[in-house]
């Protein structure tokens, strides 16, 4: 049913929790397989991938979106694509959910041109974190743009028809889900728990970012352009 692609750099222990919340799904046969596409990991990312009986792919130092694009034509055993980072863990009971996405997709006159993202949490405590999921969950109801980190479950026809990822340094996630469009994402209730914190840097290179992701999201432009301001 679902194809798993994950792009990984030096990713060995998030990979750890992020492949371990999906050992029920793939008990319960919602999950085909689960593609590692690694852009040149120095630590223990392919032992820990290869013990979880993964399909390894090492493209050496390719951009995330280009390892992505290449897990998806890849992949071979699901109708759907399920793009994931490794530092995202999907919360218990999130495949039920998903499944049920799918059978309403094939059962809609137009369910296979939609997609699916889950809500945003993060793992730190604080008050910072709680804003961050607020400010997520808004801008992801208002303008249909989940970040990477949120997950994107995708029907492998859809994501072929929109040309996939292109190839761009950053901004790849709002990028695609500029092509897919607000009518046609859903957000589902579980939670896709980022186990990174949501500001590691400095105030200027946040602002930076937000700005660039601003333009994209309620400015409409491109992800080309904007991905040079972002940096």
């Amino acid at each position: 049913m679902i194809s798993i692609i994950i792009a990984t750099r030096n990713s060995e222990t998030e990979l750890v929790h992020a492949l371990s919340a999906l050992v029920p799904a793939a008990a319960e046969g919602v999950i085909r397989e689960v593609i590692v596409v690694d852009g040149g990991s120095s630590d223990n990312t392919e032992k820990v991938a290869d013990a979880a009986g993964c399909v390894w792919i090492s493209r050496g130092n390719a951009s995330r979106s280009e390892r992505l694009a290449y897990g998806a034509s890849m992949a071979s055993r699901g109708d759907w694509l399920l793009f994931l980072r490794p530092e995202t863990l999907l919360e218990s009971g999130w495949h039920h959910e998903a499944q049920a996405f799918i059978e309403r997709a094939a059962r809609a006159s137009n369910g296979p041109r939609t997609a699916a993202s889950f809500r945003l949490r993060y793992e730190a405590f604080g008050l910072s974190a709680r804003v961050s999921e607020s400010f997520a969950a808004l801008r992801s109801q208002l303008l249909g743009m989940p970040y990477g980190n949120q997950g994107l479950l995708i029907s492998r026809q859809f994501y072929q028809k929109l040309g996939g990822h292109r190839p761009l340094p950053e901004l790849e996630d709002l990028d695609i889900a500029k092509r897919i469009g607000r009518g046609r994402m859903v957000f589902l209730r579980a939670a896709a728990v980022s186990s990174g914190e949501p500001e590691r840097e400095g105030m200027f290179s946040r602002f930076r970012q937000a700005f660039a992701r601003f333009c994209v999201g309620t400015l409409r432009i491109p992800a080309s352009v904007a991905v040079k301001l972002h940096g």
